[in-house]
């Protein structure tokens, strides 16, 4: 058996995987007790649950605008359900109608999770006929629930069950109501995601191997990194905020990784028992090679995941914690307990072997290809480095915007909600961009600071695209600053209803809430510009403001994405720089492995834009086109920037392998690709039919995650490790190699080593 690929001088100390495939080999039994323990705590934290929440980030305006305004009834709407209750027959003026909606409301108001009710029975004929709609049978009430988001969403089943048996049609919506939809859309999508891709996976395995047993072994180390992972990051939400993205991106990248690095082992495995191994020298050579490709390729991937941790303080942090954390896991996995499932079969790994099985030799199409791109490495590189820079065009017109309703398909109630609301009650549904102003201390509505807020309204009326503003000192029309002063000095006991019930809906502690509406849509330009208008001038009176809403929410997410992308951009590369430097001792090769991941994922941005923002195949895959997600395109590029390096890492290993064996850079570069290229391409099918399996979800951010995962790994092991990578390296020729001095000298006496070795 040749020695290739083992750094150290023949006759030498074995190396660190050699040694973990003894040690494997002789204590599987207890390697595999110790996998079950594992996974029976696995499922312990699965069936206990975990404390998941929405996508925030800490700190911004928009969050600190929302705490600010969180005690006025009127101050935030991500705690308010609005329900829409309707009858074909009756209209809501008649005494059923009102006494139906009063018998459902006063059941919700008894719910403990309840802060207040509002509902236009028995209310002034001004208010009542913001919240009647023209229809006469249809009527709009307002239902405040307590605590932050999470305490909210956890709620609104109890409501929605408060609600049923009123005789009427309730129809929910706002923001508590899209995000219980969203939670149980991508529940429901990860489950559905799971169940089409095994058998995907399966397919290709079962193409691959030729054998049932050996397509098996796979799909439990998947299983298994996404059981695990998936348990770890319950664990951790109930210690830190975790996204419930979080578990649609870990069972997207576990189960992914955990196949190809368990294709790559049990390849490896097979190949060397058909050379006529023993098992234990087998299992020995497998990891010392491909065992040390995963291990790089895992490492590679976490260190892409670990630029997610500079964004701390939102969600993406949670989730590059959670893809490391299942990386970790399907390493190792695929470094103890798929050895020990292997030293276990041994030679049986090729029981089952399908009615289509063929003999695996050199494959003539991969010699062929492989001696074509050699001789012709121009032509090969500048047409395929064209067609991806072409792909990568669209991604110049990116827009980004935050997850709203329209994500939801159109069938759900809160989607179907929001548009009754904005045709039957536009008012309520217009954009509201909030405003909060925080005075130094004291009553916010003295004579002057309520002069201040007047003047302030007015300001802020007179910018493009207002509507209207509702505050304390402009909910009654026609008053003017003198009167609003006058209000202000007298006692509040003797101000009218509609006054005392604007001070308590518009007015918390040293805090004073505007409402800003506008006609535009809240990721609209116009609404954008209308926040940014509104902090350039932040002076009320002796107080300030601070800007906050849906759309203030989705200009504050994309700063701190841009402000933190260089940082973590900037940590990826330069550390997967160094793991490749580390792995193949050259200075050369891991510059090009970046410049190649460059390209594939400028190729799967371009995508991306060109689908779901601009709309292109909306009806196949049915969504609805908008600006995308501000935190895909970090997440993406973390995520593949490390997947990219699975096949990087398997080819360039291979390579050097042949170059370490013979010193002839042309002769390795050809070899490798015919000997891994197969590999990769079949890796590369598994992960696709993984990942294209996400693209059926019904929320349109997994979707899209899916497919632009999909179209980078496709690209990535086609265009980019099959063509490009062989082409750039024929043509740099023994440039590919050269390393610091020490590195040249220990490579030198490698190739002496080697060089009288006869390769099976």
């Amino acid at each position: 058996m040749s020695g290739q690929g083992d750094d150290s001088p023949a006759g030498g100390a074995p190396s660190l995987f050699a040694r973990l495939a003894v040690g494997v080999f002789r204590r599987r039994g207890r390697v595999l007790v110790g996998a079950l323990l594992l996974l029976g705590a696995a499922v312990w934290a699965l069936l206990r649950g975990g404390d998941l929440t929405t996508g925030t980030i800490e700190g911004i305006e928009a969050v600190r605008a929302e705490a600010l305004a969180r005690g006025a009834a009127a101050g935030s709407n991500d705690q308010t359900l609005a329900i829409i209750f309707h009858h074909d027959e009756w209209t809501t003026d008649a005494p059923r109608f009102a006494q139906a909606v009063t018998s459902a409301l006063a059941r919700v108001q008894r719910l403990p999770e309840v802060a207040s009710v509002v509902s236009p029975i028995g209310a002034p004929e001004a208010f009542r006929a913001r919240f009647v709609a023209p229809t006469g049978h249809d009527l709009l009430a307002l239902v405040r629930l307590k605590g932050g988001e999470r305490e909210a969403t956890a709620a609104f089943p109890a409501v929605r069950a408060a609600l049923e048996g009123s005789g009427l049609q309730t129809t929910l919506t706002g923001k508590v109501a899209f995000l219980a939809a969203l939670n149980e859309l991508l529940a429901h999508d990860l489950l559905r995601a799971e169940l089409l891709s095994f058998p995907l996976a399966l397919l290709v395995l079962l193409w691959v191997f030729r054998t049932v047993v050996a397509a098996m072994l796979p799909l439990v180390v998947g299983g298994l990194a996404v059981l695990c992972g998936v348990a770890g990051v319950l664990l951790l939400s109930r210690v830190t905020n975790m996204a419930q993205y979080t578990l649609n991106v870990v069972s997207l990248i576990g189960l992914g990784v955990a196949i190809d690095y368990s294709l790559f082992i049990v390849s490896r495995f097979r190949a060397e028992l058909a050379l006529g191994s023993t098992t234990e020298q087998a299992l020995t050579r497998t990891l010392d090679t491909a065992g040390r490709a995963v291990a790089f390729s895992g490492l590679a991937v976490t260190v892409g995941l670990g630029g997610l941790l500079f964004f701390r303080g939102s969600y993406l942090s949670a989730m590059g914690l959670g893809g490391a954390l299942v990386v970790a896991f399907a390493v190792l996995f695929a470094l103890t307990v798929l050895p020990a499932l292997l030293a276990w079969l041994g030679p049986r790994v090729d029981r089952g072997r399908l009615p289509f099985a063929r003999m695996q030799g050199r494959g003539g199409g991969w010699h062929a290809l492989a001696t074509w791109v050699m001789r012709h490495p121009w032509w090969v590189l500048l047409p395929t480095l064209a067609l991806l820079l072409a792909m990568g065009l669209p991604f110049r017109r990116l827009q980004l915007a935050a997850t709203d309703i329209t994500a939801l398909p159109e069938g759900t109630e809160a989607r179907r909600g929001a548009e009754t609301l904005a045709r039957l009650f536009p008012r309520e549904a217009a954009t509201r961009v909030l405003v909060a102003v925080e005075f130094p201390g004291g009553n916010p509505l003295t004579p002057e600071r309520a002069g201040a807020l007047h003047d302030a309204s007015r300001r802020i009326s007179a910018l493009p695209g207002v509507l209207g503003v509702e505050s304390a000192v402009t909910l009654v029309p026609g008053m003017d600053r003198a009167t609003v002063q006058r209000m202000a000095a007298a006692p509040p006991q003797l101000l009218p209803p509609e006054l005392q019930a604007a001070r308590a809906a518009y007015v918390t502690g040293n805090v004073a809430v505007m409402q800003v509406l506008t006609s535009s849509a809240p990721s609209s330009v116009e609404a954008r510009n209308l926040v940014r208008a509104l902090r350039e001038d932040r002076a009320v009176g002796d107080g300030r403001w601070q800007v906050g809403g849906q759309t203030a929410a989705d200009v504050d997410a994309a700063a701190f994405v841009k402000q933190h992308t260089p940082a973590a951009v900037g940590f990826v590369m330069g550390m997967t720089c160094i793991v490749l430097f580390v792995l193949l001792r050259s200075v050369v090769l891991p510059l090009k492995a970046l410049l190649m991941n460059l390209l594939s994922l400028a190729g799967s941005f371009g995508a991306l834009v060109f689908i779901f923002q601009e709309g292109h195949l909306h009806r196949l895959l049915r969504f609805e086109p908008g600006p995308i997600e501000p935190s895909l395109p970090i997440l993406l590029f973390c995520a593949l920037f490390g997947l990219s390096m699975d096949y990087e890492v398997l080819l360039l290993s291979r390579i050097r392998e042949e170059w370490l064996r013979t010193g002839d850079n042309t002769h390795a570069v050809a070899e490798g690709l015919e000997r891994t290229g197969g590999l990769i391409t079949s890796a590369a099918a598994i992960m696709v039919a993984v990942f294209a399996a996400f693209t059926l979800a019904s929320v349109v951010v997994v979707k899209a995650m899916g497919l632009g995962m999909a179209i980078a790994v496709a690209l990535d092991a086609t265009l980019v490790r099959v063509l490009i990578v062989p082409a750039m390296m024929r043509l740099m020729g023994d440039f590919n190699w050269w390393g610091p001095g020490h590195w040249r000298r220990s490579n030198a006496r490698a190739q002496g080593t080697r060089g009288t070795e006869v390769r099976p």
